[in-house]
Parts: C-alpha cells; structure tokens; sequence
C-alpha cells in the first residue's frame, strides 16, 4: 500500500483520536468515527466538548470527515484506534472499548488491510487480544491478509506548547514494510520525528515505562 493509497479512519474522538484527526485532516482525507451522536454533531459545529480545540482549529481541518455511522467506514483500509482503557475497580485493565473498536473494525476488514492501535495497553494486548478479534470477525488472517501496528499516544491533554506535532512518536509494526507505511503516514503530521522499535511488544512496554516515569515524577512531587 502506497502512502497515497492510504483511505485514514480514525476511531474513537476523544483527547488522542481528535488531535490526529485534525493534524491529518489538514493532509489528507480522513474519517473522523465516534459512536458518540452528540459529540459527532458537535465536532461538525466545530465544536469540542473537551475544549482541547477552538472552533477556528476544527474548521482548519477541512479534509476530515467526522460520523457516527459504522457504514461510514467501509470506504477505509487504515484504521487508527484511540479508544480508552481505563481500569476496573480491581485495578485491572477494562478492555471493553478496546474489544467493541476492533469488532467494528474486523467487520469492515478487508485483505492488506492496515490497523494501528494507540491506546495504552500492557504488552502483548494488541497481538493477544485485539488481534484473535479482528481474526474472528473478519475472517481474515493475521500476518497473511492484514497487518497491525502500535504506536502509543503521547498526548498530554491541555499542553498548548508540546501538541501531537511536536512530540516523537514511537512506531512499530507486524512486518517492515508495513512500519514503512505506518512510519511515512506518521511523518505527515509529526514534525519531531519518529522512532521506530522491531515489534509491537517493544512499543507496548515503552509506553508502560513512560508512564511509570511520570507516576514515579508526581509521587516525588
């Protein structure tokens, strides 16, 4: 898949999914998807709940197409999900959003496919259980019909000075030539550039440990 055969989805609008969608809009086409009706009305108002974004800078993403309908995104064949994980009351990881993402992806899979997930998640969770979800639902196989990547959101909401732009973002992949893909599609939108890891795993637990640092950072606070 060429660069300019890449037809972007982007699912799940909240504080990482709407920054991409407005960087790429600015680039390239691109479906802006969120089940949520009122946001998606809102965010066609140029209006963000969350007021992460003005008005001006919503409108200035002209190529992006924001819906709520699932059929919206069979013209797609790259899909970014930035759905939350929060965690249960156990502390353990609530992956429904995550799961509900790659069922509505899976259905709309098609060979040569390419799906990048950008919620925080423990290693091995994109290949162990979002993948065999994609699997069931499309009835495709992993590695021979569709690729995956990984590449953590490092947003930090309300930072006006360090945006999605200029933060370096870590990518990885299923294969080399689909983090080639993955890597020119994210050097659109990032001007700090990118660091490319030799698996999904790596990138997995990279953001495990950034995040560690900073809860390590606020308890010395």
């Amino acid at each position: 898949m060429k660069k300019k055969e890449i037809k972007l989805a982007i699912i799940g609008l909240g504080y990482v999914g709407l920054p991409l969608c407005i960087e790429f809009g600015k680039k390239r086409k691109v479906i802006g998807f969120d089940l949520n009706k009122k946001r998606i009305e809102n965010l066609k108002k140029n209006i963000d709940d969350n007021k992460e974004f003005n008005k001006l800078s919503i409108k200035r993403s002209k190529k992006t197409f924001f819906t709520s309908r699932i059929e919206d995104l069979k013209e797609a064949n790259c899909f970014i999900v930035a759905v939350p994980t929060p965690v249960t009351k156990n502390l353990k990881p609530d992956l429904s959003f995550l799961v509900s993402a790659s069922k509505i992806v899976g259905k709309l899979l098609k060979k040569n496919d390419i799906v990048i997930y950008e919620s925080t998640v423990f290693p091995g969770c994109t290949e162990e259980y979002c993948v065999p979800v994609l699997e069931k639902f499309s009835k495709l196989k992993f590695k021979q019909d569709f690729h995956c990547g990984y590449s953590p959101e490092r947003i930090n909401p309300g930072d006006k000075i360090y945006t999605i732009s200029k933060i370096k973002k870590i990518v990885s992949a299923s294969n080399k030539k689909t983090l080639n893909i993955i890597n020119n599609l994210y050097l659109e939108i990032i001007k700090a550039g990118t660091h490319l890891t030799s698996s999904i795993k790596i990138a997995e637990s990279a953001k495990v440990i950034e995040n560690i640092q900073r809860d390590i950072n606020i308890a010395l606070m």
